[in-house]
């Protein structure tokens, strides 16, 4: 059996002043506050979830 792959994503700006859709995505995402850091499955969904709030998240690792 192949292991998940996995990315682990860390909010790095805040969501104050932003789009509700924005706060809402890093909700979706687990992020809620700054520097926290979340180990999500590597899915196309979570990475367009990523790529909308580039602005304030950064990919610090790519696992499996």
């Amino acid at each position: 059996m192949t292991a998940k792959k996995t990315i682990v994503v860390k909010q790095v700006r805040s969501a104050a002043r932003r789009p509700e859709v924005q706060t809402q995505t890093l909700k979706g995402l687990g992020l809620n506050k700054l520097h926290r850091t979340r180990e999500l499955e590597d899915t196309p969904a979570v990475r367009g979830m990523v790529n909308s709030i580039s602005h304030l998240v950064v990919i610090v690792e790519e696992r499996g």
